[in-house]
């Protein structure tokens, strides 16, 4: 991109509507091949000791609460004093928790694409891989989110990993197309 074709809110808007499909691609992704990778990866779960079960909420019977659920609820309870959501609340608000975060990575990828090609190595999943690092492994559990990467299987992490190059790939080049247009 010539130094006069550089625009950072053009760029801003470009990677905020790329971030915005990566994060519905990468959704599609988990729920298909993503859970056939999870499968192919998968440590012998049923080898391992019961508490392991117990754990990861599988004997409970009671549904897990995923990061953007509560990052959902606790929006909510801070903006209204104390009201917190129902699990039928938190299931559809967790969603919208998960592509408002998507627009706002992509946002930011779109904009530093404007000014360094270092942004875009490897078609955006070097960003993937970034994100992936700094928000599943270092951001989410530090804020009680979710287990720390120490405590789950290495096989638990290579669809969430797979997934965030994934969604880096679709933001680059969503972000590419709309970028060619603005």
């Amino acid at each position: 991109m010539a130094q006069e074709d550089k625009h950072l809110v053009r760029g801003i808007l470009a990677g905020a509507a790329g971030g915005l499909v990566a994060a519905w691609v990468m959704n599609q992704f988990i729920a298909g091949p993503g859970q056939k990778l999870q499968q192919a990866v998968q440590i012998d779960h049923e080898n391992q000791p019961q508490q392991a079960h117990e754990k990861d909420g599988e004997q409970s019977g009671q549904p897990k609460d995923d990061a953007t659920m509560k990052v959902a609820d606790a929006l909510v309870n801070a903006a209204t004093g104390g009201r917190h959501l129902s699990l039928d609340q938190k299931e559809k608000a967790g969603p919208v928790v998960h592509y408002t975060f998507g627009a706002l990575m992509g946002g930011l990828y779109g904009g530093l694409a404007e000014y360094t090609s270092l942004a875009t190595t490897g078609f955006g999943t070097a960003f993937g891989s970034v994100l992936f690092s700094g928000a599943d492994l270092i951001a989410v559990p530090a804020l009680n989110l979710s287990e720390s990467p120490t405590e789950q299987r290495p096989s638990a992490l290579a669809t969430p990993f797979a997934a965030h190059l994934v969604y880096g790939a679709t933001t680059e080049l969503v972000r590419r197309v709309i970028r060619a247009v603005l």
